[in-house]
């Protein structure tokens, strides 16, 4: 009988090992499955993402036409940190992203604040402010070509009609950079108030109602209560903000062409390294520039981040 009960165990042992073996096997299939469905996204981060960032480090030591190439080390580098035309751009890039983010994140905070305010057609608003962000900044920045035409554009109409001077804007080295901020301002505004309305409308109303029974009018609500609570919000429109403003292309690009006409007033970082790969052909100078923009978009994030005091 023992004997019997002996057999009866091991066999029990086999059948469960053999289920166990059966379970992992099943999984593994099921992983594999998942990995075979991954594989395009894989693929394609590869190809495109993964090989780029590669290859472009590697022709930033060559100069390259895009058919011959001869290893020259570190001098695209020098070439590109000794360039004027490169340190005008870097201002250029700076000098908009600056009055970008100053104008924008302030004002978009004031409209949220009196959208948050109003009872009736907050909807309505959110999606008449959004329009602009959902709006190709391709098809915007055609657009205020006309509407800020010095001549024919309904911006000077308007200034002109209220007594105001008017402004050669696109056509004036001096006033080209405000014409390409009005429009980040007007294109980006949107998405600065749908965020500042999301942690408006998480702020706690218990604190509101506290501050008014301890007399607290709507402004010291606002300057106490509302701005402190907005701290994470500004910090993360301050980084994307600078992020996207460093890296600013289309627009420019669409306003003044790859040297950012007029004299070259606007032409940014993105800019300059695609006139010098694909208008000079010199393949080698702009992906030496690529990584220098990478590098002082890198060191300036990790500043805001500092200074915000915001984590990853």
């Amino acid at each position: 009988m023992n004997k019997d009960r002996a057999e009866m165990g091991t066999n029990v042992s086999v059948l469960s090992n053999e289920n166990v073996e059966s379970i992992k096997k099943k999984k593994r299939k099921s992983a594999f499955s998942w990995y075979l469905f991954l594989l395009p996204s894989f693929v394609g981060i590869l190809l495109f993402m993964v090989y780029p960032i590669l290859e472009s480090f590697r022709l930033s030591f060559f100069q390259s036409n895009g058919t011959i190439e001869n290893f020259i080390g570190l001098k695209n580098f020098q070439l590109v940190l000794t360039s004027k035309t490169f340190w005008n751009t870097v201002w250029n890039t700076f000098f908009i992203a600056f009055f970008q983010i100053v104008i924008t994140i302030p004002l978009g905070f004031i409209f949220a604040s009196m959208i948050n305010s109003v009872r009736r057609g907050q909807n309505f608003f959110k999606v008449v402010y959004f329009l602009p962000n959902v709006t190709s900044i391709v098809a915007a920045a055609m657009i205020f070509q006309f509407v800020l035409h010095p001549e024919m554009g309904v911006a000077n109409y308007a200034l002109d009609a209220i007594g105001l001077p008017t402004s050669s804007w696109f056509s004036d080295p001096s006033s080209s950079k405000w014409g390409v901020i009005l429009l980040a301002v007007w294109h980006w505004i949107g998405f600065v108030i749908i965020i500042c309305l999301a942690n408006l409308q998480a702020i706690s109303p218990e604190m509101y109602e506290a501050a008014r029974i301890d007399g607290a009018t709507r402004i010291q609500q606002w300057l106490f209560i509302t701005i402190p609570n907005m701290s994470g919000t500004f910090a993360f429109l301050l980084i994307t903000g600078w992020i996207g403003g460093l890296q600013r292309f289309n627009e420019v690009y669409v306003l003044g062409g790859p040297n950012g006409s007029p004299a070259r007033s606007i032409q940014t970082m993105g800019a300059f390294i695609y006139e010098r790969g694909f208008t000079g052909f010199e393949f080698g100078i702009a992906s030496a520039a690529t990584y220098i923009m990478f590098i002082i978009i890198l060191i300036f994030t990790f500043i805001n981040l500092k200074v915000s005091k915001m984590n990853l």
